[in-house]
């Protein structure tokens, strides 16, 4: 049983964690491009990250997470309506909250200069934010369709959608901040096309290959009733992984108090760019295991469920 769970985990977590490490060239790509334009620039579109991050990233990202649950346990009992309603839902959800969001990311300007941040910098990360709104609409879908394959153990496709989507994100983002001379603009534009065309792949994916002909079963009215089981879920996950986000964003801002707060930014988006290579393998095991136990406890076999957490407990 253990061999065979560390099979499981190996074919789910293998290719999370190739695909977080897709994900985050992309986003070193980006840091890459805004250091060569100059430390205001990176200052500027660090800032401008940790503030997209604290106020809708790690939302958006944490509200999805309560798909978690719902649909690998759905997807373990066969309870093929209920998986696909919930990715209607989260993806109404989240679309119904990147409002208030867009609104925040609109009146950065105003917001960090309220908060003592240092005003060239503010500008750049101003200019930076307005670019990411489109991004907030492609995380919306992007985000519930990454649990909805991952709770059916769907997670080779999203690596080669990954890869793909960043193959071309390394010359989009080339052409438009060097060639067509966007600057800090067109690394915002580049990031969320990225993101749109890891959604358009996945979607090309789902419908080409016909594997998830049983989960998805087209938009249904019932998408607009019985959200209080999906929220009881989404709500809890969304306030932990903000404040586990937040933290480390949190520096970011910080930065900008100290002396010289151009550098000290551009120094400190550098450093946390780095280090967040680490959570690579984690949250594609955490995500594997996840979606273990929930198949198992759908499925009716809590005793597998309990061997592949310690499993996954073991190999972490």
């Amino acid at each position: 049983m253990i061999v065979e769970e560390l099979r499981e985990l190996g074919r789910m977590a293998l290719p999370l964690t190739a695909m977080n490490c897709v994900v985050y060239v992309r986003a070193m790509v980006s840091v890459l491009c805004l250091g060569r334009l100059g430390s205001l620039e990176l200052a500027g579109g660090a800032l401008s990250v940790g503030f997209t991050n604290i106020t809708g990233y790690s939302v958006l990202f944490g509200l999805a997470s309560g798909m978690d649950p719902v649909c690998s346990q759905a997807y373990g009992s066969k309870n093929w309506t209920l998986i696909s309603l919930s990715l209607q839902r989260t993806i109404l959800m989240l679309l119904s909250t990147c409002i208030p969001i867009a609104i925040m990311w609109l009146n950065l300007h105003k917001i960090l200069l309220a908060l003592g941040q240092n005003p060239n910098i503010t500008r750049v990360a101003s200019i930076y934010c307005v670019y990411s709104l489109p991004d907030l609409v492609a995380n919306s879908l992007l985000q519930p369709l990454r649990v909805f394959l991952r709770s059916q153990g769907n997670t080779a496709p999203m690596m080669w959608c990954s890869i793909l989507a960043v193959t071309l994100h390394v010359p989009l983002t080339i052409l438009l901040v060097f060639v067509l001379k966007l600057g800090v603009p067109g690394v915002a534009i580049a990031a969320a096309w990225t993101n749109f065309h890891m959604v358009i792949f996945l979607v090309l994916y789902m419908w080409l290959s016909g594997s998830c002909r049983q989960t998805w079963g087209g938009w249904s009215i019932a998408c607009f009733h019985g959200w209080w089981p999906l929220l009881s879920l989404a709500l809890p996950s969304c306030f932990a992984i903000c404040l586990e986000w937040w933290w480390y964003e949190v520096l970011t801002i910080l930065a900008g108090y100290l002396p010289n707060p151009q550098d000290s930014i551009a120094s400190t988006s550098i450093l946390i760019q780095t280090t967040s290579f680490m959570y690579t393998f984690p949250l594609a095991l955490s995500s594997s295991v996840s979606v273990r136990v929930g198949n198992e406890l759908g499925a009716g076999r809590p005793a597998r469920a309990r061997v592949a957490a310690w499993v996954a407990l073991a190999c972490a």
